[in-house]
């Protein structure tokens, strides 16, 4: 099961990453928030030391805790 959000709109937004190499080789992992479930590899529960918080549109974004 994807991690969800609801914002102050009632909108959901599920939690994905994208983990991509970089030229030096190593791997960093991106995460993001989007409105569909099946766009990419959802993550089950938020990453350690990370909180959502929302930004004034109402996008969810994950920031240090």
């Amino acid at each position: 099961m994807a991690y969800t959000y609801t914002n102050s709109k009632g909108k959901k937004y599920f939690l994905h990453v994208k983990k991509m190499e970089r030229a030096s080789g190593k791997v960093t992992e991106l995460y993001y928030f989007s409105t569909d479930p099946d766009k990419g590899d959802t993550v089950d529960k938020l990453p350690a030391g990370k909180v959502v918080v929302e930004l004034n549109s109402g996008l969810p974004v994950l920031k240090k805790d």
